[in-house]
């Protein structure tokens, strides 16, 4: 790891950006390999940034423990982990690889591949230099593999058991559910909700929160400093985003107010965080056979911020009969009436 921090833009590099697979590309390889009945299976690129060349020339002092003497420094050959290019340069190069390996890139997602080899189906998602890959055969497999271990070093992993700190569960019947049990766990002992008496809902029925509900006094304010507000929420947003859609609107909520919390505000944290404890073996189960037909809802409610009378949207997308995609979020614009907000929330 080096010190990329004191690297100069546009004298050592000009990129910092490299894409990552999206968590809804996870999800619909999940659907896709639970309804063909592929298989599921896991690599890891060893010491992945070493497989690239930096696209500038890069200097760096010599590290505590190789130290030389004297006032040399060295000539960066291959990317560090640390180099504010680093990413995007190893980005490329896998790129590149999996070009000459004949895959397709999707125009969706460019960190989504596959190819078809004589009715073989190989379908690979990367984030970073970790892969959840699936395939229609065992031999399917193991030439996947192959061919990435011919350009680099590899760890396999054998059958994919968690991707992001999401569980993978195959079931007998080809189901496969994805969960955030342990994950879960932790953030309740964390946050000292590990013994709190669990909760039905995600917020309290009938509970309006406001700006209002904000710190009005510095004795307030005070009050609120050591309460771990954005730590919390920060923590349920990754359960969101991952397997978690039901936690979509308090996040959604919440959110509008972290800049400055007040204690109705944690309470309802509060209270969602026990709404995870009841919740902890719920999950998004893709079934064998379904169809991969994608349909989807959309919905809004009509000036539901009290605040600045704004209208929060959301959407749910399935493929394989099961979730994919989906959001809650506040309209940037006042809508005039429900059925503006409507279109707002389908555009």
């Amino acid at each position: 790891m080096v010190k990329g921090f004191i690297q100069i833009l546009g004298e050592d590099y000009d990129e910092t950006y490299t894409s990552v697979m999206r968590l809804e590309s996870v999800r619909l390889v999940c659907a896709i390999a639970a309804s063909l009945g592929l298989r599921l299976w896991q690599v890891d690129f060893v010491s992945a940034f070493l497989n690239s060349e930096n696209t500038f020339e890069i200097y760096m002092e010599q590290p505590p423990g190789f130290d030389e003497g004297g006032d040399k420094v060295w000539l960066l050959l291959k990317t560090l982990y640390g180099t504010m290019q680093g990413a995007h340069d190893w980005a490329i190069t896998l790129d590149c690889t999996y070009t000459e390996h004949g895959y397709y890139t999707s125009k969706a997602d460019s960190q989504v591949r596959s190819k078809v080899v004589n009715g073989e189906l190989m379908l690979t998602t990367t984030w970073t230099d970790d892969i959840l890959g699936a395939s229609t055969t065992l031999a399917g497999e193991v030439k996947a593999k192959e061919e990435l271990r011919s350009s680099y070093e590899i760890k396999d992993l054998g059958e994919a058991k968690y991707i992001l700190g999401m569980k993978i569960e195959r079931t007998d019947d080809g189901s496969i559910k994805l969960s955030q049990c342990i994950y879960s766990e932790h953030v309740l002992e964390r946050f000292s909700m590990a013994e709190a008496k669990s909760r039905s809902t995600s917020l309290p029925p009938g509970i309006t929160l406001s700006i209002k509900n904000s710190p009005e006094t510095q004795d307030e304010a005070d009050e609120m400093k050591g309460v771990p507000y954005h730590e919390a929420l920060g923590s349920l947003m990754w359960l969101q985003v991952t397997t978690c859609l039901d936690l979509s609107y308090i996040v959604n909520l919440l959110s509008h107010f972290a800049h400055n919390p007040g204690q109705a505000h944690w309470n309802a944290l509060k209270h969602a965080l026990s709404y995870v404890k009841r919740t902890l073996d719920y999950g998004i189960t893709y079934f064998r056979n379904s169809s991969l037909h994608p349909f989807g809802y959309i919905n809004s409610d009509y000036a539901g911020d009290v605040d600045g009378w704004k209208s929060t949207e959301g959407h749910m997308f399935f493929v394989g009969g099961r979730l994919v995609s989906w959001t809650s979020k506040r309209q940037e614009t006042v809508a005039l009436s429900t059925i503006k907000a409507e279109y707002m929330a389908f555009t």
